[in-house]
């Protein structure tokens, strides 16, 4: 196993990217860029009682031009999945209750894609989430920033019989396992999406691509701690 295969790509996270959202980065995972931004809105979804906390929702899209194919604008059922994944993430390390009756729209935009495009979007859209919440105390909409933990995630995979992390797209579409996974900052899982594409895969081989993807998470959220950690108690 090279020291390379267990190696995140450069990762670069440039904050307050987008002036004109509440809160927004530009993340980039190898040669994957996406840009996050999160709105605030007063108000929750119809379908949410009063008095039962904000919420969280999230947009994804890939622009035409971010792959070597066009990319149509229209909304696909692989985009409705992953902004799904982003929502439920993100979602799973706020407290609804301290957000008050708010929700906040994040909106992840990938303008470069080389594999990992979903995973970038979490670990960024946590970062312009944040960012929003803390214009918002500024602002005396909030009393304090209602985050329980960080959330960052990664791709793993075995590739040639090796274990990689941090897939670009030559791997990913070569992989004999493709897996994605969420985590807390304090280790705990939010989601595993993991998939043989060849030969079924072992429980120890699961195991070992968990555990490198945590320490590819915990990476992550050192980085997250640099931009965002002055604004969180966690």
């Amino acid at each position: 196993m090279t020291k390379k295969t267990t190696q995140l790509r450069t990762v670069k996270i440039k904050p307050h990217a987008i002036k004109t959202a509440d809160g927004s980065c530009e993340i980039s995972f190898g040669n994957t860029r996406v840009i996050c931004t999160a709105m605030w809105e007063t108000g929750t979804p119809r379908w949410k009682e009063e008095g039962s906390g904000g919420w969280v929702t999230a947009e994804y899209g890939m622009l035409p031009g971010s792959s070597p194919q066009r990319i149509r604008r229209k909304q696909s059922g692989r985009a409705t999945e992953i902004q799904r994944l982003i929502g439920r993430s993100l979602r799973a390390v706020v407290d609804f209750q301290g957000l008050g009756d708010n929700s906040i729209l994040i909106d992840c935009d990938v303008i470069q894609a080389d594999g990992g495009t979903r995973t970038a979007s979490i670990t960024g859209g946590f970062v312009a989430m944040v960012l929003a919440m803390a214009k918002a105390k500024r602002q005396k909409l909030i009393d304090t920033i209602p985050i329980k933990d960080y959330v960052a995630a990664i791709s793993v995979g075995i590739v040639k019989g090796k274990l990689c992390l941090d897939l670009d797209y030559d791997n990913d579409s070569s992989a004999d396992v493709d897996m994605n996974v969420v985590m807390t900052g304090s280790g705990k899982m939010i989601e595993v999406q993991g998939t043989a594409e060849g030969e079924p895969f072992s429980r120890k081989e699961m195991t070992d691509l968990i555990s490198l993807a945590a320490k590819g998470i915990q990476q992550l959220v050192l980085g997250q701690k640099k931009l965002v950690g002055k604004h969180l108690t966690v």
